[in-house]
């Protein structure tokens, strides 16, 4: 396993980067879904996921997540093997139970460590 001590500059803000990503998706995005979800009169789940088909406007960006998503869990099952990332069905499970805005930037920084940890192997 790689430390953060050996990473190289442009490692450790890639990692950075992603680590303010994942915690803003889930202040902002997974925030918003636990509010949804307190909220009296919401429809429950069935809402949630109507909601996101209401109009055009709102059916295009529910779309667009769910193909982005998709190719995220492909990306991270399919880099996760080929780089022996551990517990890539937890990122995916996380993509499904929480959201894939959080799942995916914290399997980026697994991968980026996967990354340096074989840079670091084929250095020596």
């Amino acid at each position: 396993m790689t430390t953060i001590s050996r990473l190289s500059p442009m490692d450790k803000l890639l990692c950075g980067i992603y680590l303010v990503l994942a915690i803003a998706a889930l202040v902002f995005a997974f925030g918003n879904t636990i509010a949804y979800m307190l909220s009296d009169g919401n429809g429950g789940i069935t809402g949630f996921f109507s909601a996101g088909y209401v109009n055009y406007a709102t059916s295009s960006l529910t779309n667009d997540l769910l193909i982005v998503a998709l190719a995220a869990v492909v990306l991270m099952v399919a880099e996760g093997r080929r780089l022996g990332v551990r517990f890539v069905w937890a990122y995916v499970a996380a993509g499904f139970l929480i959201a894939i805005s959080v799942a995916f930037p914290l399997f980026l920084i697994a991968r980026q460590l996967k990354l340096a940890e074989r840079n670091n192997l084929a250095a020596n």
